[in-house]
């Protein structure tokens, strides 16, 4: 992580729609809150990818060491980045969502961010990607206009923070899970392209919830197509 830091985004699904347009996501598209993962039907459809939203605690900390043997640079792992400016989860979650939403999602507008940002850096390792996002002034100029949006006071950039974002997303048949401070995208397993909410539904309950049962600070977004 560099020294550069930003200031957390909220996980409110009306600052995360707003900022995702502003970088060039298609207005055809919002996230939206998956209120009980028993009534996913609730959610908007069609699905094309997923946040999540967890807490760093060290019972989390180490199921993922545990998982650690499937994170991948096969050939059809999706488009990943790593995360090395402070506080900027939120905003590589998106960015992976976006850049990772499928043929069947709308693409991002032309000549916006997303568009520009993600056809510079489609070659590059994702070290290098993340030195491209860390160089784009605009990028942080946007990330701060939106991060002090929502219904609590934001954080200052250097205040830690043990909330963590990830995004979940569909490619070559399998289900991936995209953390900006992991090597590599961890590959989850089959997934269908249209069964992205529910794959990782089962993934968040099995990997994350039942590796700390007492803890509650889960929150779970899904990029959708809009009402």
């Amino acid at each position: 992580m560099s020294a550069q830091q930003w200031i957390p985004l909220e996980s409110n699904p009306e600052v995360l729609t707003g900022f995702g347009h502003a970088l060039g996501v298609s207005p055809d598209l919002v996230f939206s809150d998956v209120w009980s993962l028993e009534l996913l039907d609730m959610v908007p459809a069609p699905c094309h990818a997923v946040l999540l939203l967890f807490p760093l605690t060290p019972k989390l900390r180490n199921a993922e060491v545990a998982d650690s043997t499937s994170l991948t640079d096969s050939p059809d792992a999706p488009y990943f980045v790593r995360q090395t400016i402070g506080n900027a989860c939120g905003t590589i979650a998106l960015i992976h969502a976006a850049l990772n939403a499928g043929r069947l999602a709308p693409a991002p507008s032309p000549d916006s961010f997303l568009s520009r940002f993600g056809e510079a850096t489609k070659d590059m390792t994702p070290d290098d990607r993340a030195k491209a996002l860390m160089e784009d002034a605009s990028l942080d100029a946007v990330h701060g206009q939106f991060a002090a949006q929502g219904q609590t006071a934001a954080p200052s950039p250097t205040e830690k923070v043990d909330l963590h974002f990830v995004a979940f997303v569909h490619k070559a048949g399998k289900l991936w899970l995209l953390d900006g401070r992991r090597d590599k995208p961890f590959e989850c397993g089959p997934c269908e392209e249209g069964n992205v909410l529910r794959s990782s539904a089962k993934i968040v309950m099995d990997r994350f919830m039942k590796a700390d049962p007492t803890e509650q600070r889960f929150t779970i977004l899904a990029l959708t197509a809009k009402p």
